[in-house]
């Protein structure tokens, strides 16, 4: 089962923190969130299976506030 671990504020956000946790070896997927807006796009989420939820919580932990 895939488990919603981050909430982006835009597409472009949210590829770049995929491509951090696939960099990691996590599995990762993107789904839209909420409405879509024109330009950005809106909020996406990043979900990887659940398994793998807490690793890619630490990652994501480090990325963001870097």
């Amino acid at each position: 089962m895939w488990t919603v671990v981050y909430i982006a504020p835009s597409l472009a956000r949210a590829e770049l923190l995929k491509e951090i946790l696939i960099s990691e070896g996590l599995m990762v997927t993107l789904r839209p969130a909420g409405i879509h807006r024109p330009g950005n796009g809106g909020a996406v989420e990043i979900l990887v299976p659940e398994l793998e939820a807490e690793e890619a919580h630490e990652i994501l932990a480090s990325a963001v506030t870097t």
